[in-house]
């Protein structure tokens, strides 16, 4: 680990200031996949900015009747929040299916988010990869590819991203609220906050360098059966070879997000209109344009069946 400075920020915008005003700076939160990176020299922050205590770490009921939860807020108690459990469950579901239950306890909401991808050519410094290092090449082109995305690749990058959370976001149609260093606040929808990769594929977000993350939104609850399935290589600590992330009304309308196909969490509006058709309907428009590799042409059909499987165990919930 290269050597680094510290300091705590004791307000959002001081935090982004700090990070405004100091080159190679980052933020960190629960640190469970920050210094993982900084060990390995993946990421080499030359300042830290600790953001712990700021007052973000709170889940609260919003006018319009949905929840605001600060960045802060740990993995753990957001799962267990009975008001998610109640009317957002595909998120408490999702959260579960993630991590160990210790990372679950210090990861936070925005970490969570922000996370980076596990493709094990990115944490090889010994391999060539355009995330870590733009324009040095993909060796996971023509590698093995069992974990990488099948949709929304490029050139270069086929990486996919690893967050449970993010595809739960995506179907509840989440936003992320956001303040820099000189105040400005924005507000984000989920589906525009993680870029595909194009020709930047180290460019992950759309946030700028000194934009800290101050909550997620979740608007009114929607209803319906909420399902979340993850298949995996094995039953626990593992990231998604496929999740699916449904929410099913009693007509068999809903929504459905992905997670292990693509660089982002994957959700097409459009398809959805096919939802009462069944899961091959679905996907035929939800996959559509899919370039797989050899090693993992079986994520489409894996991605129908366990659609499909999520259909009907929404049917006998309902």
């Amino acid at each position: 680990m290269k050597p680094f400075t510290y300091e705590r920020a004791s307000s959002p915008a001081e935090a982004a200031a700090a990070v405004a005003n100091h080159p190679g700076a980052k933020f960190i939160a629960g640190g469970t996949n920050l210094l993982d990176l900084m060990k390995l020299q993946i990421e080499a922050p030359t300042h830290l900015v600790d953001v712990n205590r700021l007052a973000l770490d709170k889940i609260e009921a919003t006018p319009d009747g949905g929840l605001r939860i600060g960045a802060l807020v740990r993995n753990t108690d957001l799962a267990a929040d009975p008001r998610v459990r109640r009317d957002h469950a595909v998120l408490a579901r999702a959260l579960l299916a993630g991590a160990s239950g210790q990372l679950r306890n210090k990861a936070t909401t925005a970490g969570n988010l922000l996370q980076r991808t596990r493709c094990p050519y990115f944490y090889d410094t010994d391999q060539a990869c355009n995330k870590r290092q733009p324009g040095s090449g993909c060796t996971a082109m023509g590698g093995v590819t069992r974990q990488h995305a099948v949709i929304g690749t490029s050139q270069q990058c086929i990486a996919s991203h690893p967050s449970d959370m993010a595809v739960a976001l995506r179907v509840l149609d989440a936003v992320v609220e956001t303040v820099r260093a000189d105040g400005a606040r924005r507000v984000i929808p989920i589906a525009e906050f993680h870029r595909l990769p194009g020709e930047t594929p180290h460019i992950e977000t759309v946030l700028a360098r000194d934009e800290l993350v101050t909550a997620v939104s979740l608007p009114k609850p929607v209803g319906g059966t909420h399902v979340y399935r993850k298949v995996r290589d094995r039953a626990s600590y593992a990231f998604a070879l496929v999740s699916v992330a449904a929410i099913v009304q009693r007509d068999g309308s809903g929504r459905v997000a992905l997670g292990g196909v693509a660089p982002k969490p994957w959700r097409v509006e459009a398809a959805e209109a096919a939802m009462p058709r069944g899961a091959q309907a679905v996907m035929a428009q939800l996959l559509a344009g899919a370039r797989p590799t050899e090693n993992n042409t079986f994520k489409v059909l894996l991605a129908e069946r366990t659609l499909a499987a999520a259909l009907t165990q929404a049917r006998a919930m309902a």
